[in-house]
């Protein structure tokens, strides 16, 4: 279970994580210094003053200005939002969008898998936990297969870095990603955005708000329709247009009763309706011995003789209620969410099979057949939060609450024979219950005019109840039936964070961060090629951050700093695939992460805006006795070779799907026209550096870069926030893979494609 956490200077950890803090600390100083002294010159009196929107966030369960929070944290809405958001592409949209945030998936649209200051999960079963939560209108949504619920009509995102387990809870050791929904209003108001785009795509995103009773009664209606037809091509069944597609929607409903001005409560309900493609994998697209992709590559192309199918369906409710008490606040939150889901692919990602000698195989190489499927008949989760809030203006503010959380879960495996037409030829059934207990307290405590002192603790207890069962074994195994296999493990942790801000004056503050997060024991289940259940004990994380944030220029200019250092003990990690192609969990010895993150937002003048950020992590394993198996695709595995054959040491290996660098950036420009018209054009890039697929290093299961531009022109119509734009998403067409199967071939999965469209806005 735990370890205890002894940052003894006997320990080379240790020292390594003092050094770089007295580092980073000299960098923070300086860097306050320089921006004082800006400061003195920057907030001279101007004459055309244009300030930045004041977005709120409650990133600390308070409605704040993020320039008082002190912690890393990033907000995206509006326009930007919008923008990023246009091709219909699912919750991957936000990677590399905020500093330290990557997202990828082999499971397509449906289980977003992220990443925030290196830390996430590699995983692909449907009862992995990640270290990055995801909270819905203040809903935490566990399984990752409800992260994935789309993103629209929001009021804003919200990313939180670091370890944010006293608020939020178990499973955020790396961070959150919190989406705000716009809350009905006491007025009609709503939009409609519709574009229409290259590969026959169409978007629909909107909204209405409708006062029923006026000042007490209101309701918010928002849809989504994401649409995609087909346009792959199989070039060994000789079908045009067959795979690529799919139709997702998505709604919600939300009533706001505000009876008397102390009582105030929220219901909403929401669902989303999902059939499309599954991930395609593609067969030997990878250079061997050299990586990347091969050069004869085609994105519309593909040759597979596996079946190909996805569906999902979701549906939930969330009913919170706020009452006051003089100027304190009693809060309950409860959410109820149910999900089903089924998705079958090709994973070998090719046809045929390199023993059959009277019939062809490919593309490439293709050893034996591999087509697979996972599916969820039953998901039940519900959450129940109930604090205690005192008042927001006082030198002590404070809150505590309770906190319970219930999933049901039933998930199912399949193995099937491509070559006998797609046949059953495998079953495992899984059966998961989790239990989570919570209390938790924090205050902050205003000490001086400009010196702030905060602190929370939580103590939480989890326990699994875990019952798999492998119905029938694939033929190639003859392992036989197996179960019912039980695991419960169960643990009780504490969690929390110290934090200390100061402010030099309205303008500028400082603040330091020390925070202690934890992840739950975690069970992996796939018993189709193995005979293990296997379960990762619980993870811990010592972080401390130093912090600088900056409002110069009369609020025209907003610059974030932000320097931190992490030590994880017993971190979760998943080995996937491999020769034995099954996920096995491990505990590594520890994990140190360091880096630096920088923000700045500039508006100079009215009619121009500019946002960017840039990232650098540096992740590193250290566990020596710690050797993981190597690929069953002919890679070239750079790692030293364990001391069991076909292992390699992973000691000093970065995290996989960590990249160095993360950089965005984008910039708007507004001119005006004759008879009150306006064009709006804006345009944004993102980059990340080299990633590696899997948690040994190797040539070809990597991708050196990533870089995707996109655009918008929109014209205004007069009097009105109406108009017409032409959008493009991944401009340049960049072709990247973004992840790898190791087991069979050299398979890989690439990045979305380029998107083109024309849209159509309409508010009022």
């Amino acid at each position: 279970m735990n370890k205890k956490f002894q940052l003894s200077t006997n320990n080379p950890n240790a020292k390594e994580i003092i050094m770089n803090l007295h580092i980073y600390t000299y960098i923070i100083y300086i860097l306050a210094i320089l921006s004082i002294s800006i400061s003195a010159i920057a907030n001279e009196e101007t004459d055309d003053i244009y300030t930045l929107d004041q977005i709120v966030v409650t990133a600390q369960k308070r409605t704040q200005l993020p320039f008082n929070v002190p912690l890393s944290v990033s907000t995206i809405h509006g326009d930007k939002s919008n923008a990023i958001r246009a091709s219909g592409l699912d919750l991957r949209f936000l990677s590399n969008r905020t500093p330290s945030l990557q997202i990828e998936s082999s499971f397509g649209r449906i289980f977003p898998r992220l990443y925030i200051r290196g830390l996430g999960n590699t995983d692909f079963d449907l009862n992995a936990s990640q270290p990055v939560s995801v909270l819905h209108d203040g809903i935490v949504l566990e399984n990752p297969l409800l992260k994935g619920f789309p993103a629209f009509d929001l009021e804003r995102i919200e990313v939180l870095r670091g370890p944010q387990g006293t608020l939020f809870g178990r499973n955020t050791p790396a961070g959150a990603i919190k989406l705000e929904s716009v809350r009905p209003k006491q007025k009609i108001e709503g939009f409609s955005n519709m574009n229409y785009g290259t590969l026959r795509t169409y978007n629909h995103e909107s909204a209405v708000s409708i006062p029923i009773i006026p000042n007490i009664l209101s309701t918010r209606f928002s849809t989504l329709i994401q649409r995609r037809s087909d346009w792959v091509n199989n070039q060994y069944t000789n079908q045009e247009n067959a795979l690529g597609g799919h139709a997702d929607t998505a709604a919600r409903i939300q009533l706001l009763w505000t009876p008397t001005p102390e009582l105030e409560t929220l219901f909403k309900i929401h669902a989303r309706d999902l059939d499309g493609t599954a991930r395609l994998f593609r067969a030997n697209i990878l250079k061997q011995n050299v990586g990347g992709l091969i050069d004869d590559f085609e994105r519309a192309n593909i040759s597979q003789d596996a079946q190909n199918q996805q569906t999902l369906n979701s549906k939930g409710m969330a009913f919170q209620i706020s009452y006051d008490i003089g100027n304190y606040q009693i809060i309950s939150l409860t959410g109820i969410e149910q999900l089903t889901t089924f998705s079958r692919g090709d994973i070998d990602g090719g046809y045929g099979a390199a023993f059959l000698t009277e019939q062809p195989s490919g593309p490439g190489n293709i050893p034996f057949p591999s087509e697979t499927a996972a599916g969820i008949p039953n998901l039940r989760q519900y959450s129940q939060e109930l604090r205690f809030m005192s008042p927001e203006n006082s030198h002590i503010t404070y809150l505590f609450g309770l906190y319970y959380f219930h999933e049901f879960v039933e998930m199912e495996d399949f193995n099937y024979d491509t070559l006998a037409g797609g046949t059953l030829d495998g079953v495992v059934r899984q059966e998961q219950t989790a239990i989570g207990n919570a209390a938790f307290a924090a205050m902050t405590y205003k000490l001086a005019d400009p010196l702030e002192v905060a602190t929370g603790i939580r103590l939480s207890n989890d326990a699994k109840e875990y019952t798999a069962w492998r119905d029938q074994a694939p033929a190639v195994t003859d392992a036989g039936t197996l179960g019912p296999i039980h695991k419960n493990p169960q643990d009780t942790v504490w969690s929390g964070d110290l934090s200390l801000r100061y402010e030099f004056n309205s303008h500028i503050q400082t603040y330091i961060r020390a925070a202690r997060g934890f992840r739950a024991p975690s069970i992996q289940g796939r018993l189709l090629f193995g005979n293990e259940v296997t379960v990762a004990d619980t993870e811990t994380i010592h972080s401390v951050e130093l912090g600088t944030k900056t409002r110069l220029w009369d609020q025209r200019l907003n610059l974030n700093l932000t320097a931190f250092n992490y030590i994880m003990h017993d971190q979760q990690l998943t080995a996937v695939g491999g020769e034995a192609n099954f996920n096995r969990l491990v505990n590594v010895e520890n994990t140190i992460g360091r880096g630096i993150e920088v923000e700045l937002t500039f508006n100079p003048i009215y009619v121009f805006g500019l946002t960017a950020g840039l990232s650098y992590n540096h992740t590193q394993i250290n566990d020596p006795n710690l050797a993981i198996q190597g690929c069953g695709a002919p890679c070239t595995v750079l790692n030293p070779v364990g001391t069991v054959e076909n292992t390699y040491s992973i000691d000093g290996n970065t995290l996989p799907q960590a990249p160095t660098w993360i950089a965005d950036i984008e910039a708007s420009y507004l001119i005006e026209l004759p008879a009150g018209y306006r064009i709006i054009a804006s345009t944004d890039w993102a980059y990340r550096s080299r990633v590696h697929f899997f948690l040994y290093d190797s040539v070809e299961f990597s991708d050196d870069s990533l870089l995707e531009g996109g655009i918008r022109i929109a014209c205004q119509f007069p009097n009105t926030d109406s108009g017409i734009a032409i959008i493009g998403r991944n401009i340049l067409n960049e072709t990247s893979p973004t992840g790898g199967i190791d087991f069979n071939n050299l398979t890989g999965f690439i990045n979305e494609p380029s998107f083109w469209g024309i849209e159509l806005i309409s508010r009022y």
